[in-house]
């Protein structure tokens, strides 16, 4: 199984472990706006080394967090040179930090934090909302979907890469999108019958 940061939540007992889902959830949004407001090469910088910290300190193994990286390497890639081309050096250290400093703290919270405790605070925030037609019992579901569902489509994506690599079709767009799309809604379609047959989802 490929292991991931997203949603791979590991049980611990380090400080990062035993703060509150709301807490780090919080802590998560404020950082975003932080790093979107701090502008500069060096900030980034000091963001991502700040974050790799963090990742070390929740206890998730480096090599998962460096194999689950591999995905956003390309787009790194693509992004630094795309930004050097246009704007130069400075801005592209600056975007492509800023991004992965934020996936690796996204890494963090999940490897640190339940996936039930953090429904539980989406449901609890979105509570004072019911009146104008929110339910945060299904927003909370919607949520829980969400974060289980990266994890395993980005499996899927490596596992047809690797089918088509053995076959010789690595090069193929057929042969790497139609598995993976197939697979892929296939595995909601048989959530959402899941669903149905449990009476979750279902108009009132």
């Amino acid at each position: 199984m490929t292991s991931l940061p997203l949603g791979a939540y590991r049980p611990g007992r380090t400080w990062l472990h035993r703060l509150p889902a709301g807490a780090k959830l919080l802590a998560l949004l404020v950082t975003a706006v932080v790093v979107t407001v701090v502008r500069g090469p060096a900030s980034a910088v000091a963001f991502v080394a700040l974050a790799v910290a963090l990742v070390a300190w929740s206890g998730a193994p480096l090599r998962r967090t460096l194999r689950s990286l591999r995905g956003f390497a390309l787009v790194a890639a693509a992004l630094t040179a795309y930004q050097v081309w246009t704007r130069g050096w400075a801005p592209a250290v600056e975007t492509v930090g800023d991004l992965l400093g934020m996936i690796l703290l996204a890494g963090v919270l999940t490897t640190t934090t339940a996936v039930d405790d953090l429904i539980d605070v989406v449901t609890r925030v979105l509570g004072p909302l019911r009146p104008l037609g929110v339910d945060p019992a299904r927003v909370g579901l919607a949520f829980s979907l969400m974060i289980r569902a990266l994890p395993t489509t980005l499996e899927i994506a490596l596992q047809t890469r690797d089918a088509a690599r053995a076959r010789g079709l690595e090069r193929s767009p057929r042969a790497l999108l139609v598995p993976m799309v197939v697979r892929v809604v296939a595995g909601a379609r048989a959530t959402g019958d899941a669903l149905h047959a449990r009476g979750l989802g279902d108009d009132e």
